[in-house]
């Protein structure tokens, strides 16, 4: 379902010329140099294709012949590849260099036979059998670039001086579409491919006994790792090698690693991370111009929104409850969507997770993913919290990385299917809060969210947005008073640096029956030192329509009642600042 799903993108991106997606038998790669030739092969310059400055400086993307995939084996790329096989050069100090410049040199020989005599391929091989190092450090404007080409062994391709083709390649297969022929027709010699029935198209086909990598996976090689891999006799059955024993078609295997590699691409709006994982989704087809593209925005309900623009995430969130509520979705049975989750594994990607939707169904449960979560917030803050905006806050230092493993992905996965979030996400959330003792936003949404998911298969009482004075539930009482005698706390004693939460959050949240006893008696003092009797009378009021609901402190809470008295302390605090600001008002 995967590869049919990516095969039937390429084929999307394929039949749009604004893509730019590489035909089949070619791919785009970065190249920072060119080598630049006349017609009877002759060094003319260096060519720094390189755009930018400092970190955000970018190599030219050129269409060039589809790369070899290769370990520690001697394999050239046609017409392109790093400084060491292309031109022969050794800033590694390697013993194998001249057999990786011969192999390259050989392979323009034997996959372009038919080109060899004519011009410019014969100018490329006219160059490299002269001695090209010595042409190019024989050129004083060119040994900055040479220096730097040589010291990150990078890759180069050739250019004829005065063409209008942005590179040899590209006249390479201009001739090829005159002649009405492909790359793969002219490099493939007769007898050498396997035939039989390919699992994508259903068609007899050449097999392709290694499929392209795939790059851009968090965790993986620069080189890139495999999807597809029988690597050992282990893993394969009934004597075949390789990937024979999942048959895909070459064009098949093409066609879904181009559409991977373009999501998982540098420049691509359709990847975002989720936790340790790499996520990308797309559309089986674009929608109708009045239709919602979600394409567009679904990075945003995950990613964190770019610092130049904090509200990206809230911009995309309301969009979707608005076309959502407005029928602007595409609703037909094949508007379908797609997630994909990928995570690294040595030279192999795992498949963390996979999601296949229609447009409607997907929006409809993202939506009630916000809706669970929602909760009543400072005016300050943000509408709308994205996914990992929400996980950073069950991990230490908020870093990513302290994100226990696997969980992002269950939560994804959880919001995707509409089923309850994981309990390791209510627990991890719970622990953090105890830890640290203190309950913000992005921590109480995500309890309200949890619970209240769970309470659809329970008889336990909604949490609401807001402050909610008629849930009995113990827990989230118990969080209301313990925010209440805080706040009688910090008002007796105007700048205190330590209240009652940091002693005793912990305690009070576990074992009621330990702490409020105390808490209680201190509160008698706390109250005594206010200078406004309305202000205790108040207070007193407070404490009473609290305790009107508890009819004795528990000598236990549940993890659940645990996380209903984080929410309860965090809305009881949010109604005092809410009444604080309109009483200033």
């Amino acid at each position: 379902m995967i590869l049919q799903a990516l095969y039937d993108y390429y084929h999307r991106k394929a039949a749009d010329p604004a893509s730019q997606i590489a035909p089949e038998g070619w791919e785009r790669k970065e190249l920072p140099f060119l080598v630049v030739i006349d017609e009877e092969g002759k060094f003319k310059a260096l060519q720094d294709t390189r755009e930018g400055e400092g970190k955000k400086r970018r190599s030219g993307r050129f269409l060039v012949p589809q790369g070899e995939k290769r370990a520690n084996n001697i394999k050239a790329c046609l017409l392109w590849d790093n400084v060491e096989y292309a031109l022969g050069a050794n800033p590694r100090g390697r013993n194998d260099v001249v057999e990786r410049h011969e192999a390259f040199k050989n392979k323009i020989q034997e996959d372009l036979k038919s080109f060899c005599s004519d011009m410019p391929i014969k100018a490329v091989l006219d160059f490299l059998e002269n001695d090209p190092i010595k042409q190019i450090e024989g050129n004083a404007n060119s040994a900055e670039a040479w220096k730097e080409a040589q010291g990150s062994n990078a890759f180069v391709s050739f250019r004829l001086d005065g063409s209008e083709d942005a590179t040899i390649c590209d006249t390479l297969r201009r001739k090829l579409s005159e002649q009405n022929r492909n790359l793969s027709e002219q490099t493939t010699s007769p007898g050498t491919q396997r035939m039989g029935l390919c699992l994508v198209t259903g068609k007899t086909a050449p097999i392709a006994r290694l499929h392209p990598s795939i790059k851009g996976v968090w965790g993986t090689n620069t080189s890139g790792a495999a999807l597809v891999s029988f690597n050992l006799p282990a893993f394969a059955s009934y004597g075949k090698q390789q990937n024979y024993n999942a048959p895909l078609g070459a064009s098949a295997s093409f066609a879904y690693t181009t559409a991977l590699n373009l999501l998982l691409g540098k420049d691509s709006q359709n990847k975002t991370s989720v936790g340790d994982a790499t996520t990308v989704f797309w559309a089986q087809q674009r929608p109708a111009v009045e239709k919602y593209d979600m394409e567009q925005d679904f990075a945003w309900y995950v990613a964190d929104p770019p610092k130049d623009d904090p509200d990206k995430g809230v911009r995309a969130v309301k969009a979707l409850y608005k076309a959502t509520k407005e029928g602007h979705l595409p609703s037909g049975s094949d508007d379908r969507f797609y997630v994909l989750s990928l995570a690294p594994n040595a030279a192999r990607i795992a498949v963390r997770f996979w999601r296949t939707g229609t447009v409607q169904g997907m929006a409809e449960k993202i939506t009630k993913h916000f809706d669970d979560v929602a909760i009543i917030c400072g005016p300050k803050e943000p509408e709308y919290l994205t996914l990992n905006q929400m996980l950073r806050a069950t991990a230490l230092e908020y870093k990513m990385d302290n994100i226990p493993p696997n969980m992002a992905g269950m939560v994804m996965a959880s919001i995707l299917d509409g089923t309850p979030y994981p309990k390791t996400l209510l627990q991890q959330c719970v622990r953090r809060v105890r830890a640290e003792r203190q309950v913000n936003r992005a921590r109480a949404a995500i309890l309200k969210g949890c619970l209240n998911r769970m309470a659809k298969n329970s008889n336990r009482e909604v949490l609401k947005v807001g402050l909610d004075k008629t849930n009995s539930n113990i827990g989230y009482r118990l969080g209301r008073l313990f925010a209440v005698l805080e706040k009688i706390q910090e008002e007796a004693n105007p700048g205190i640096n330590a209240t009652i939460r940091d002693r005793f959050y912990g305690a009070a949240s576990s074992s009621p029956v330990a702490v409020f006893s105390q808490l209680l008696k201190l509160k008698n003092h706390h109250l005594s030192k206010l200078s406004s009797p309305g202000r205790r009378v108040n207070f007193e009021k407070k404490l009473g329509d609290i305790f009107d609901g508890i009819n004795e402190f528990p000598a236990h809470l549940s993890l659940d009642e645990q996380a209903y008295f984080a929410v309860g302390y965090y809305h009881q605090r949010q109604d005092f600042f809410g009444n604080s600001e309109k009483n200033a008002e």
